[in-house]
């Protein structure tokens, strides 16, 4: 099936082009996210995808308290607002509380809900209200913990509440412990069996949970989430050739400097590589 954003003319699902929903995990400082939406919106413009610029606002799950979390909601929500009127492009962006629903539906076209709360039912019952209010995209993030299949229950929640609220499924890799994350290509037939379109989520599914060398807690073990970016190209394309509709990617003009998940953030300066060969690839499976 397709969905669309009928304010921006962009598609998503079988039969329409790859989306690329793609920017900074967090924001940083609003020159930054200007910069990095305006070089991906060109690459796409080039290729002919449609683009999508995500960041989140506020990473509220964090491995420490000392981690980056963002501007919060208010600073990063007019962040976003000036990068969609500067650069004339849809936003996706994260929310963890329902009183963050309505204002985040405001602002972005498409609201994400984390993997780790997606059976929060007041969680999903007011984004899905919120983003139906708005004519929106919810992006739902499987969770690490769920098999494919069981996100028809987060499917029928939200249309419990919003009988026309359009919903994307998010492979993200799925976890067993042992701070590794593994990504099963064929869940996502599994998930388009829902009825939904799928997007490929390769940058976070090359975490390592709470195993980032570089740092250190109290009691010995590692205070962050290590990641390992070389996987973020072999699992995008691999989930294109599965069928996926579109690809969730984090980029930065200085990915070791990134102040939220850095060893899983691409160099900016690849992004035009790694798109135009996912563009070779959709198109072939197409």
């Amino acid at each position: 099936m397709q969905m669309k954003l009928d304010k921006w003319n962009i598609a998503i699902g079988d039969g329409a082009p790859l989306v690329v929903m793609a920017g900074l995990n967090v924001l940083e400082d609003e020159t930054l996210a200007l910069e990095v939406c305006a070089e991906l919106k060109s690459i796409c413009a080039d290729l002919g995808l449609p683009y999508i610029f995500k960041a989140s606002f506020d990473k509220a799950n964090r491995s420490s308290v000392t981690s980056y979390r963002g501007p919060g909601q208010a600073d990063g929500l007019a962040m976003l607002t000036k990068v969609k009127a500067t650069h004339n492009v849809p936003i996706v962006t994260d929310l963890h509380t329902p009183e963050q629903a309505e204002p985040v539906a405001a602002i972005a076209d498409v609201v994400q809900l984390p993997a780790f709360l997606v059976r929060q039912t007041d969680l999903v019952v007011a984004a899905a209200e919120a983003v139906g209010a708005q004519q929106g995209w919810l992006h739902v993030k499987k969770a690490q913990f769920l098999a494919p299949w069981d996100c028809a229950n987060i499917i029928t929640k939200a249309r419990e509440v919003a009988p026309d609220i359009q919903i994307i499924l998010c492979e993200r890799g799925t976890s067993f412990g042992y701070n590794n994350l593994i990504v099963d290509m064929l869940g996502i037939a599994e998930m388009k069996k829902l009825g939904v379109p799928v997007t490929m989520d390769a940058t976070h599914a090359v975490q390592l949970p709470g195993a980032d060398p570089r740092t250190t807690n109290a009691q010995g073990g590692s205070a962050s989430t290590g990641g390992r970016r070389e996987g973020v190209p072999v699992l995008a394309k691999a989930a294109v050739a599965a069928g996926a509709n579109g690809v969730f990617l984090e980029f930065h003009p200085e990915p070791d400097s990134a102040l939220c998940d850095a060893p899983s953030c691409l160099p900016l300066s690849g992004a035009r590589d790694l798109l135009s060969q996912l563009k070779l690839l959709h198109d072939a499976v197409s």
